[in-house]
């Protein structure tokens, strides 16, 4: 069973995730979860490209349509089309549909992605992953992978690993799971302290599959009762945990502000 701690202020947050001792090498309390906020906590970790329907044949082909087409149609907006690693972290960045999901190293910031859509009244969840704990149960090093790391370890040599060989299965049955940062592709993901994970299975959601390969105990549900939101919301704000923060932009003051003044 996946853990539930439920928490009523940002503070008790704060307490929860911090480590309880000092670690032995660096002497400081410095956690190693990843964490993903979530504005209903009954809902799974499931991806963008889940919710696009039920058949997984259907979105495992769906995969290489959509960012070919993405690659096409953003070509205005970005610099360069050919590094395809970097096409998908913006598609998923920008709410295109993907098997990647959004994590930040920031419990602050997971907080405020869980508590910024107002006046909804169901209970919140932020939730936590221990990464390395993932990473030694599938063969990867207990570091934050790069794009050029994941030849070396997933593509045994058989040239140079692409999302599309993810999505057509060249990698074969082995499943795993990993935890990739991206590059600095904007200010958004600097600011929003972004990460990704993802996993070669698209039949389950990410949740699901821990859970079968005996790693429940690697995440962690921090629940934010209803009646708590709105308090836990201020209490992001007074501390500058805020859109205009995290999205660096005119965008971003804009959304602020509304939401501030709703």
């Amino acid at each position: 069973m996946i853990r539930e701690i439920v928490v009523t202020t940002l503070g008790e947050l704060v307490d929860k995730v911090t480590p309880a001792e000092p670690d032995p090498q660096s002497g400081r309390r410095r956690g190693t979860g990843i964490y993903r906020g979530s504005a209903a906590s009954a809902r799974t970790l499931v991806t963008s490209l889940d919710r696009l329907g039920t058949s997984a044949h259907v979105k495992r082909g769906l995969e290489g349509h959509i960012l070919r087409n993405y690659a096409r149609q953003s070509r205005p907006h970005v610099d360069s089309a050919d590094d395809e690693w970097e096409l998908l972290f913006s598609a998923q960045h920008h709410g295109v549909p993907t098997r990647l999901l959004d994590w930040t190293y920031s419990p602050l910031v997971a907080a405020h992605f869980a508590t910024a859509i107002p006046a909804r009244e169901q209970d919140r969840a932020i939730w936590r992953l221990d990464w390395r704990a993932v990473h030694r149960t599938f063969g990867f090093p207990e570091l934050a992978l790069f794009t050029r790391d994941l030849d070396a370890l997933l593509n045994d040599g058989r040239g140079t690993l692409t999302p599309r060989t993810l999505f057509d299965g060249t990698l074969g049955d082995r499943e795993f799971a990993c935890m990739v940062e991206p590059p600095s592709l904007d200010a958004r993901i600097v600011a929003q302290s972004a990460v990704f994970t993802f996993m070669n299975d698209t039949t389950c959601s990410f949740d699901v599959f821990l859970e079968r390969h005996g790693l429940s105990e690697a995440l962690t549900r921090f629940v934010i009762p209803a009646s708590e939101v709105p308090c836990v919301r201020d209490q992001l704000d007074l501390v500058g945990m805020d859109e205009r923060r995290l999205f660096p932009d005119l965008d971003g003051v804009a959304e602020g502000l509304r939401r501030y003044y709703s």
